[in-house]
């Protein structure tokens, strides 16, 4: 699989993901381009939903881009052991599940179906920056491709 994007900028002393074997863990990914947060706030129980779609995918599009970017020559990424989805909610905010499925719709378009294990989606009090959103993952590697 090729590259998607640049890979992410980190934004402290940490790469943007690690290896061990086939398993890919990925740092915090807000959503960013070129080390700049392009999407702020914190997600409002009155906003719709579609709102935050774009911050949304842009920052599971950087995770899968750390991952990817650990892949070697002929190699794949078969599975999303675990997606993280953190959202900047305020109080009283219930759609996560619903949120999270934009992160979830990312990775089956580039990824195809069946491509997420389990998946958690968490209401925070702040992230980075004031980022809306911040995604983990975790993927498995065909090695024997």
């Amino acid at each position: 699989m090729n590259k998607i994007i640049e890979q992410p900028i980190p934004q402290g002393k940490y790469l943007p993901a690690i290896r061990n074997a086939d398993i890919i863990y990925t740092s915090g990914m807000t959503p960013r381009k070129y080390g700049k947060l392009l999407y702020f706030g914190k997600i409002k129980i009155t906003d719709p939903i579609q709102s935050h779609r774009e911050a949304i995918r842009l920052a599971t599009l950087n995770a899968l881009t750390a991952v990817q970017n650990r892949l070697e020559a002929g190699e794949k990424i078969v599975l999303i052991l675990q997606l993280n989805v953190f959202l900047n909610a305020e109080e009283g905010f219930t759609a996560h599940a619903n949120a999270a499925d934009y992160a979830s719709e990312l990775l089956i378009e580039n990824l195809g179906t069946n491509c997420i294990g389990s998946r958690a989606a968490i209401g925070v009090a702040s992230l980075p920056s004031n980022s809306p959103v911040e995604i983990t993952m975790t993927a498995k590697v065909d090695i024997n491709t």
